[in-house]
């Protein structure tokens, strides 16, 4: 059985991969060139593959996606396929969550403040215009891997938290409620901090639009490690010109890369980090562990884990 490794793994950790079954061949390719040439021949897909290569399947029964969200991964003719697709979901939440209160902690203690103005003269406005997170509450939108790791972090530091999901989830125990998204403004209208942690979908594009920031608190803070186009360019110009939220903390934007004279690099009340909450030492490890533990299922005929309902994108 072949599997094509899409991604730029160390030889240690391809190797985890090959011992996992005699009968697994990894195929590495230096180019899409060559991976058109072998993919009549692959089974099994590590990473992503264009529409080209997709196209050009004999074999093709499953694809493992190294990220946890797919609407990059996507499209109608994998979609109407009998292909199983996988992601990283559940798997890649410990650095996103970690990402997220790093943002939090820097809006909330005026580290952006600090670093965007070096004045020792500003200490006073800084303490004067920072706030603790105990008893605060925070609202998270998309109760998945991210959003529980997120929701043990936020709570650790003294925090309510309640949350939104389309689904029927697990609710862990430092989460006080999870509801369904028609309760979304609801939501909004309760928290101090709103936290993104959904995958993009047709349902949650633009979810963040002018109605969403009128329900929010004029203090409250956005943070968004997921996906950009979750909210609205022009609604979140709008709220954070005209005080109706306090902040937000942006490691995602509706636009990326984002213009150098765009103006949220320029508001006050903003930290911006550019889509870099997906690094860690670990994630490769991490994901080749679930590679190896699907492989071992797939092999065996059993249920595969972090699969996709293709139809709802995630």
């Amino acid at each position: 059985m072949k599997v094509l490794m899409q991604m730029d793994l160390t030889e240690e950790l391809i190797e985890e991969i090959r011992q996992v079954a005699e009968e697994v061949e990894v195929v590495c390719v230096e180019s899409d060139a060559a991976a058109l040439e072998v993919m009549p021949e692959i089974e099994v897909v590590c990473g992503h593959i264009s529409e080209e290569m997709f196209a050009r399947r004999q074999k093709l029964k499953w694809m493992q996606s190294w990220g946890a969200g797919v609407d990059g991964v996507l499209h109608p003719e994998l979609v109407e396929s009998d292909v199983v697709l996988c992601s990283a979901k559940g798997w890649v939440g410990v650095h996103l969550a970690e990402h997220a209160m790093a943002l939090l902690l820097g809006l909330t203690r005026g580290i952006h403040t600090a670093v965007r103005y070096p004045d020792w003269d500003r200490r006073w406005a800084i303490r004067a215009a920072s706030w603790e997170l105990v008893d605060q509450t925070m609202g998270i939108v998309g109760l998945g891997g991210t959003g529980r790791e997120l929701a043990k972090r936020a709570s650790a530091f003294g925090m309510r938290i309640i949350a939104v999901d389309p689904e029927e989830v697990e609710v862990p125990e430092a989460v006080e409620t999870c509801w369904g998204m028609d309760q979304f403004h609801a939501l909004l209208e309760q928290s101090d901090v709103v936290a993104v942690c959904a995958p993009l979908t047709a349902e949650t594009e633009g979810l963040f639009d002018r109605e969403a920031f009128a329900r929010m608190r004029s203090h409250a803070l956005l943070i968004n490690v997921t996906r950009g186009r979750i909210v609205d360019e022009q609604a979140l110009l709008a709220a954070l010109a005209e005080g109706q939220i306090g902040g937000a903390g942006l490691d995602v934007v509706p636009q990326e890369p984002l213009p150098e004279d765009h103006p949220l690099w320029r508001m006050d009340n903003v930290l911006i980090t550019p889509h870099t909450a997906g690094g860690s030492p670990n994630r490769d490890s991490r994901c080749v562990a679930l590679f190896c533990d699907n492989l071992r299922r797939y092999l065996a005929g059993e249920a595969l884990v972090s699969v996709i309902d293709k139809r709802k994108g995630y």
